[in-house]
């Protein structure tokens, strides 16, 4: 791992860039592996056609896989739910949904509308308040505050997986008051040594795998990729032109500009909360050091000034400070620094090593790879008291990359002699592996809030 890590900042090679597409398909495929008898019961029904001939799509398939994948949720399976074809909740059989312990329940409706567009309607009901309500009532169910989320939307058949993922997103902050991440996207990096000569590859997908896009095809390493705050744009490094350097591509146009060649290492790129800033690891004034660049005028702030290897920085959510990968201490561990004072703080002391850390979106944890006993492992520190959770048992962890509502992280990992991505909660419960069905995948960056 310290091999791979010095390797990151130093490897530099020729490479030339092709741009492709691929079809909408999911080609990681998530693994639940752990967790989901935890998780608390749902369930989700059906959706009711109202038109001729077949459904075009079924919402609710979208809808129960995000909230297994989430793994705060535990849906029912389709032979266990009592009713099957339910357009709403007016009929529901609310004492039999009772009767089967769920805390809630998503009903919908698709109709045709005009112009090959179809009207999707749910509602979500609060199992928990409707007995309460039964309970309270003269007569069963008069109150009805128990349907606690509900929309109405005309959209395109296009847009199916994509709504599907906005219930989703709607459900999950109703029942548990975090928004919902669902409609994200995750960046990596495929090596593929089929597709020799161009076997490196920059790809975008859907959190779920779904409606992947080759962005990048390359002979050489594509490292590091990084999203902008607006979900636009990606920074990452390219070994291209001999050496690593830094390039932004915007995920719509894709024009791409270069914006670090310097002499050494040009590496780590990470966009500040704000957008206007560009956090990297440079060598060009001898020492491998963190800088920041000002994107609208390219200007450069050395922010760290030590003999040893500064690298890996990464952004606090307030912009204010950073934290870094050093060894400085005389063995990687993670540190920060204040930029407006350039002061440095040490914030691990646990474990051999540790590194590749990143804030939390709430502010409350540190996310990084620990390395105990030889094994290196995703871990939280919660900052306010130095205590450190290893939330994983898989084998060289590294490239933790957190979910922009702070409940899930995305890693890269070894599985069967392959190089994947898996997934793992915040709190250690849920895990999942997302295999690749060729090649290898790592370094993962999951998009923010889209």
């Amino acid at each position: 791992m310290r091999n791979n890590w010095i390797r990151r900042t130093l490897q530099g090679a020729l490479a030339l860039v092709l741009l492709a597409s691929m079809p909408a398909r999911a080609t990681l495929e998530i693994v639940i592996t752990e967790g989901i008898n935890a998780a608390r019961p749902v369930a989700v029904v059906p959706f009711g056609w109202e038109g001729p001939g077949a459904l075009p799509s079924q919402i609710a398939d979208v809808v129960t896989s995000d909230l297994r994948r989430s793994g705060a949720f535990n849906p029912l399976a389709l032979s266990d739910l009592p009713q099957r074809a339910l357009s709403n909740e007016t009929e529901m059989d609310l004492e039999a949904w009772i009767a089967t312990g769920v805390e809630a329940v998503v009903v919908g409706s698709i109709k045709p509308a005009p112009n090959d567009r179809y009207e999707v309607s749910f509602e979500l009901v609060d199992l928990l308040r409707a007995q309460a309500s039964s309970e309270d009532a003269d007569g069963p169910f008069i109150n009805k505050d128990y349907i606690i989320e509900g929309r109405t939307s005309v959209i395109p058949a296009s847009q199916f997986r994509r709504f599907g993922h906005r219930i989703s997103d709607l459900v999950y902050e109703a029942l548990t008051g975090t928004k919902g991440a669902f409609l994200t996207k995750i960046a990596y990096v495929t090596v593929d040594e089929k597709d020799a000569p161009f076997k490196f590859q920059l790809r975008v997908a859907d959190y779920d795998g779904y409606n992947e896009t080759v962005l990048l095809r390359s002979r050489e390493p594509l490292m590091s990729p990084s999203w902008s705050p607006d979900g636009r744009k990606l920074a990452y490094v390219s070994f291209e032109n001999r050496r690593s350097e830094i390039y932004i591509q915007d995920l719509y146009t894709q024009q791409r500009e270069r914006v670090t060649d310097f002499p050494g290492i040009n590496g780590s790129p990470k966009w500040s909360p704000d957008g206007t800033k560009l956090a990297m690891t440079l060598s060009k004034d001898g020492s491998t050091e963190v800088y920041v660049m000002d994107l609208a005028t390219r200007n450069l702030e050395r922010v760290t000034n030590h003999y040893a290897i500064d690298t890996e920085p990464s952004w606090a959510p307030d912009g204010k400070s950073l934290v870094f990968t050093s060894e400085r201490g005389g063995r990687p561990q993670i540190y920060r620094v204040y930029l407006d004072s350039k002061r440095i703080q040490r914030l691990t002391f646990q474990g051999e090593w540790n590194l590749g850390g990143s804030i939390t979106p709430d502010g409350r944890y540190l996310v990084m790879v620990n390395r105990t006993n030889g094994r290196y492992n995703i871990a939280r520190m919660e900052l306010s008291t130095g205590h450190i959770d290893v939330l994983t048992e898989t084998y060289l962890d590294e490239s933790p990359s957190v979910a922009p509502n702070g409940t899930m992280i995305i890693y890269g990992t070894s599985h069967n002699g392959s190089q994947v991505l898996a997934a793992v909660s915040v709190d250690g419960r849920f895990k999942a592996r997302l295999p690749m069905d060729v090649g290898n995948v790592k370094a993962p960056a999951w998009s923010p809030f889209l």
